[in-house]
């Protein structure tokens, strides 16, 4: 008798949690900016709840599709080719926040480097599962991928976005990583791409700008030091239990993008460490099913797909959390499945909607 297929229940609730929490959140932060910009309180919370509903009925389409169909050359070589297309053709639309970065539909906007996280995740899963009896080859194996997911960062990067540049690299990394890269060649490519980091970050004004924030916010506090200044004046007033929902004053104007990168910090004012070390666990518990579907799958495309698409949600909350207690500079990076963002959310849903499968076919 063929066994019944069963998702990860756990997984299943913590990301669901995890998307309501974030829909309550983002009312509680944007409220007051939404009446102030477009005469309504509620301007946001509408369309994260509508991206919020298209998401969760994506990822319920897509756990039931199986994963194994991903493994097909014309689906990998479309999805690449799509997403190229549309890093390409991002930078000649309007600029919005000094960066292409985003296509505006009507009152929609959608951000390809978004789609692009997951179409590598994809190609990488596929094409290391075909060369996983020689992944150390460098001309055969790591050339290729570097092909590839080199010139998918590049036209990120050149957006500009480095933030979502660095958190490909990462998953391009710890996807060779699971594939058993040896770790010499981990050496060999940071020191191939040190030189780059430091043009990036030395000889671009405002990164470099971040950097000195970053490292002594008070030397300019009403400058590239106000985002971190305000961010860690909200975590610290929140104190054990936060000071209530909706209640939190960093929101009104002080903290930039409250909704949206700083939303974590709303969220240690408001609901204190208990919500913050809540929203971690949730996090942690993605973590923990993530990485047992992948150690459990039968599969190495399997394997590999779920380790991917583990450190594409989680490893971008590190970041973002990171941020907001102000252990790494400022970065544009939305917390995964709670910030305000409808490609955001709607890829990170997918995401795990095909995480989702992966588990029903694990041992």
């Amino acid at each position: 008798m063929a066994r019944q297929l069963e998702s990860d229940k756990v997984l299943f609730a913590a990301v669901v949690v995890l998307v309501l929490f974030g829909t309550v959140m983002v009312f509680s932060a944007s409220a007051v900016l939404a009446a102030d910009r477009y005469g309504s309180s509620y301007y946001f919370l509408i369309r994260q709840v509508i991206w919020a509903g298209i998401g969760l009925a994506a990822m319920v389409a897509i756990m039931n599709v199986d994963y194994r169909r991903l493994a097909r050359p014309p689906v990998i070589f479309t999805a690449l080719a799509v997403q190229l297309i549309l890093l390409v053709a991002v930078l000649f639309a309007g600029r919005s926040h000094n960066a292409h970065r985003w296509f505006h539909v009507g009152p929609a906007t959608f951000q390809p480097a978004e789609f692009s996280k997951i179409a590598l995740v994809i190609f990488l899963a596929y094409f290391l599962d075909l060369r996983r009896e020689a992944v150390n080859d460098w001309k055969h194996t790591l050339a290729p991928i570097a092909l590839v997911a080199g010139v998918s960062i590049a036209l990120v990067l050149k957006e500009p976005d480095l933030g979502t540049s660095l958190a490909l690299a990462l998953i391009v990394a710890a996807m060779l990583f699971a594939a058993g890269l040896r770790l010499s060649y981990f050496a060999y490519g940071l020191l191939a791409a040190t030189p780059m980091l430091y043009i990036l970050t030395f000889h671009v004004a405002y990164r470099y700008k971040r950097l000195l924030a970053f490292l002594d916010p008070y030397a300019d506090p009403l400058g590239k030091g106000f985002q971190i200044i305000q961010s860690t004046i909200a975590v610290g007033t929140g104190g054990i239990d936060g000071v209530g929902l909706m209640e939190g004053k960093q929101k009104l104007f002080f903290l930039p993008e409250p909704h949206t990168d700083f939303i974590c910090a709303v969220i240690g004012e408001e609901l204190g460490l208990v919500g913050a070390v809540a929203v971690v666990a949730l996090f942690a518990v993605i973590l923990w099913r993530g990485l047992r579907a992948a150690g459990s799958c039968s599969t190495e495309f399997g394997c590999l797909l779920a380790t991917g698409l583990t450190v594409m949600v989680v490893g971008q909350g590190l970041v973002n959390i990171s941020v907001v207690l102000g252990l790494m500079p400022t970065k544009g990076i939305p917390l995964p499945l709670i910030s305000y963002g409808g490609s955001s959310l709607l890829m990170n849903l997918v995401a795990v909607g095909i995480l989702l499968n992966i588990t029903q076919h694990s041992s």
